[in-house]
């Protein structure tokens, strides 16, 4: 879809707000292996934007239309290790039929924009865009050289984009040591507290494709060497496997900090428990707590008389970062020896310290424009783009600031039905965003 920058008939929207609107009316849905509505307008717009303001930017394309664009804004401090900001620019598909509004009209309703990406990451490419906007038109420079980046293909692990740049153009990044993305920054109500998750991790990817192989028949036969029956059992086998809790550095913390919060004794209860007591917030945390090995999609067979011979599924698998190695044996016994396993696509979890000077300035921030704000780190379940960066050496933390009503369920809006943020809440993000280039 090809768009133009126009002025918006809502007058009384943000610059933040018009700008994640019109990033949300490009549909850049993203099915994954290369099969996607390439990024390559949302990235002209971008492009345009950074122009206006006096930077130059680098648009570079991995494939016909999926394109990345980069740009460096000079510090006051050049000596200082770079910060590398940045968002995507696709979005996972939406089904209109299940939405209120159209998913990719931007729609304005109820103190919130609706649409795919409000959430899932275009009001962060909006807040990111405005944040460097503002300082530059006020003659401001951030503390220390930024390099703002606006990635393709993100939702499919970054092989067109991020892991693409970071592989073919890592002079782009030259100098950087840390990066802000998103899924971080995020309030959630715990127990009447508002806390900001901070995120410091990101688990481990697996994307995993089973196959089961039998002998064709006539459907009507009685058959014992059913491949779809196989599949069947091994994904069933392997959707409801109880992983263990186990938890990390950062889970730890955070699991003492919410016991804290709820005057419960960390070592007295259950962690999974104390999660889950925490509401809407506990859909950010709980799957931090384990392995998850989730079936996603099913093929097999191609006639109702006929059946198949082989039958697959792909399996979304998580683990934590340090548990990595050895899954697929794991999953190995799960689903039995008859079954093939191809690893399609593998990608490293990261865990970072909760401390440090990024860290104090983005509690800084936050604390200046929302003084009884309680910080926490927090493990994502997911993945972003921080991953690829890590391959040049920089430490990578998700931060997209919004502050968000208590009973707003935010987390579920990710990758979900009726996606959408509340209007104040980007400009929370922008206000924030903007002491936090200034004073880190």
């Amino acid at each position: 879809m090809s768009q133009e920058r126009t002025e918006t008939t809502e007058p009384h929207l943000s610059e933040t707000a018009r700008i994640a609107r019109d990033l949300i009316r490009f549909d850049t849905s993203n099915r994954g292996n290369g099969d996607a509505n390439p990024e390559a307008d949302a990235a002209a717009y971008v492009a345009a934007y950074l122009a206006e303001l006096g930077l130059e930017p680098t648009t570079i394309e991995s494939e016909p239309g999926r394109a990345s664009v980069v740009a460096r804004v000079s510090g006051r401090e050049p000596g200082l290790p770079a910060l590398v900001l940045h968002g995507h620019l696709d979005v996972v598909p939406a089904d209109p039929v299940n939405w209120s509004v159209d998913p990719f009209a931007g729609e304005i309703r109820d103190g919130m924009l609706w649409g795919r990406g409000a959430v899932d990451m275009k009001d962060m490419d909006a807040m990111i865009l405005t944040a460097i906007a503002e300082l530059l038109r006020a003659g401001e420079r951030p503390r220390r050289d930024v390099i703002v980046a606006f990635f393709a293909d993100e939702e499919n692990g970054g092989i067109f984009g991020s892991h693409h740049l970071v592989d073919h153009h890592p002079e782009l990044f030259a100098g950087a040591g840390t990066a802000i993305s998103e899924v971080g920054g995020y309030s959630v109500d715990i127990a009447g507290t508002r806390a900001y998750l901070i995120q410091t991790g990101e688990k481990s990817l697996d994307w995993i494709r089973l196959r089961a192989r039998g002998t064709a028949a006539h459907g009507s036969r009685v058959w014992r060497d059913n491949a779809v029956t196989r599949l069947a059992e091994a994904v069933a086998a392997l959707g409801r496997h109880e992983w263990p809790v186990a938890l990390c550095d950062t889970t730890r913390e955070l699991v003492d900090a919410i016991a804290e919060i709820f005057g419960e004794d960390p070592h007295e209860i259950d962690p999974e428990q104390l999660v889950l007591s925490t509401g809407a917030g506990g859909g950010f945390i709980h799957a931090s707590l384990r392995t998850t090995t989730n079936p996603t999609v099913l093929q097999a067979g191609y006639k109702h008389n006929v059946i198949p011979d082989t039958a697959e599924a792909l399996v979304d698998v998580r683990t934590l970062p340090a548990n990595q190695a050895g899954i697929l044996d794991e999953v190995q016994r799960i689903v039995g020896e008859d079954i093939e396993i191809e690893a399609l696509h593998s990608d490293i979890g990261l865990e970072v310290p909760f401390g440090g000077e990024l860290v104090d300035a983005m509690t800084a921030s936050l604390r200046k424009h929302d003084p009884e704000a309680r910080v926490l780190p927090y493990l994502l379940s997911g993945g972003t783009d921080n991953k690829a960066l890590s391959k040049l050496g920089i430490t990578g933390y998700g931060f997209a600031p919004l502050r968000l009503p208590a009973d707003l369920d935010f987390p579920g809006m990710f990758h979900g039905v009726d996606e959408r943020v509340p209007l104040d809440a980007l400009d929370f993000g922008h206000r924030v965003l903007v002491d936090l280039l200034r004073d880190y």
